[in-house]
């Protein structure tokens, strides 16, 4: 039988935590209607609970990814997973709104370094040519999560109540802690599967370490940053949309029971299982085929903000629930092309500090996650409908679309201003994982 490598075992550890994370995001968007229920909450207070969350996920992004270049993805990932575990169980035993906010923003905080860290890994333990696959198939993992999430969570209510669901999802967790401990290094030459031939094909783990302890030049990587950190808040207040509330407007904007509501809401996330894989898988075709990394990013990109815009237009006139799961589900896969080019782009800038300058873009996300979903449960209490909130959602989208010709992932990032050499990226040769 022929031998895994290592490094695939690493990515497959890395989507089982992308699955967990976004497990343990959108199990409250499923038990939100009972939850609103039991403890009488208006919309526009479901949505600032649904916010805290990303106060603490924002905070944490640029830092947590900081400390994960310096210390290491594998201690940062242990201690940011062992918080979101402890706080995924609490929110079991929440008590009312208060409870539920401060156990939400627990979350928040064992989040929000957790993908700039592993973008951190991916960079120790993923060929130079293969980054847009990795963002690209543990993003897709990650809506896995989104799909499996609302089926499971509506079963588990059913049965014993959308407490236990909590419990569960937390439980697993922890699993992904244990193994993570146990399995991950973060030098590629301290694990003892790793082979000569296979190290040969990853980065050179004691430079990327040297870059990485050197002081970060804070001002100019964010201004630097900043086009893509705008960019993935378009992305990321439409995310958010869906994250939140799409089984409240399955079941509220269309009269559909929470079973019905959850297995509506699994098909419009699975689609996106298929966007975040094809979207990489594309972005890397295109950067071997022209070695062009502005191309292979910005083509895929500006196809997906475009996209997911239009099936959003045609979502809202849908008069029917399952052509209306039909649109959105095809809007989501657009969304989701997004995420292995636009993930790439912190490595294409930035590979020395690729743990920070992947918060940074996040950051984007993370500050939409704070704004989106309150706008948008005021806005349906004011006006008793969904239209003006997926209005605002594609306007962004055409605005997203527009500034990826902003990010420039084919100029690297200098640590020295004054430095002449030529400030563009040299295409390293795409090997398989």
């Amino acid at each position: 039988m022929k031998r895994i490598p290592t490094r695939w075992i690493i990515l497959f550890l890395l989507c089982l935590l992308y699955f967990i994370t976004y497990i343990d995001r959108v199990n409250l968007g499923t038990a939100a209607p009972m939850i609103r229920d039991e403890f009488k909450m208006s919309n526009t207070t479901l949505g600032i609970i649904f916010s805290a969350f990303a106060y603490p996920y924002a905070i944490f992004q640029i830092f947590g990814g900081r400390l994960a270049d310096r210390f290491g993805a594998h201690k940062v990932l242990f201690a940011c997973c062992l918080i979101t575990s402890a706080a995924t169980i609490l929110m079991g035993f929440a008590t009312g709104v208060v409870s539920l906010f401060l156990y939400r923003l627990m979350l928040g905080v064992g989040e929000g370094a957790t993908f700039p860290s592993a973008t951190r890994a991916m960079q120790d333990w993923i060929p130079a040519g293969r980054r847009g696959f990795a963002q690209g198939i543990t993003h897709s993992f990650s809506r896995l999560g989104n799909s499996i999430t609302p089926p499971l969570v509506a079963y588990i209510m059913i049965f014993d109540g959308w407490r236990t669901a909590f419990y569960a999802m937390g439980a697993i967790s922890f699993v992904w802690v244990i193994l993570w401990l146990v399995y991950f290094r973060d030098n590629p030459r301290d694990h003892k599967r790793v082979t000569p031939e296979e190290l040969a094909l990853l980065p050179n783990y004691a430079d990327t370490v040297k870059q990485a302890q050197r002081k970060v030049p804070w001002s100019r990587l964010i201004r630097r940053m900043l086009p893509v950190t705008m960019t993935y808040f378009c992305y990321g207040w439409s995310l958010w949309l869906f994250l939140n509330w799409l089984p409240s407007f399955f079941l509220s904007g269309y009269g559909v029971d929470i079973k019905k509501s959850a297995i509506f809401s699994a098909g419009v996330f699975l689609s996106g299982v298929v966007g975040d894989a094809l979207g990489g898988a594309l972005s890397d075709s295109i950067q071997h085929r022209t070695h062009n990394v502005k191309l292979a990013r910005l083509s895929v990109a500006v196809i997906a903000f475009l996209g997911a815009a239009l099936f959003l237009v045609l979502a809202i006139q849908a008069r029917d629930v399952a052509l209306l799961a039909v649109l959105l589900s095809a809007g989501f896969f657009f969304l989701e092309l997004n995420i292995g080019p636009l993930w790439s782009v912190p490595m294409d800038i930035a590979p020395q500090y690729a743990g920070a300058a992947a918060g940074m873009m996040n950051t984007g996300m993370a500050i939409a996650g704070i704004i989106s979903p309150m706008v948008f449960g005021k806005l349906i209490d004011l006006f008793g409908d969904w239209f003006w909130p997926f209005m605002i959602s594609i306007g962004l989208l055409v605005l997203g679309a527009l500034l990826c010709f902003t990010m420039h992932p084919e100029r690297r990032f200098l640590d020295a201003p004054e430095d002449k050499t030529k400030a563009s990226v040299k295409e390293e040769s795409c090997v398989r994982v």
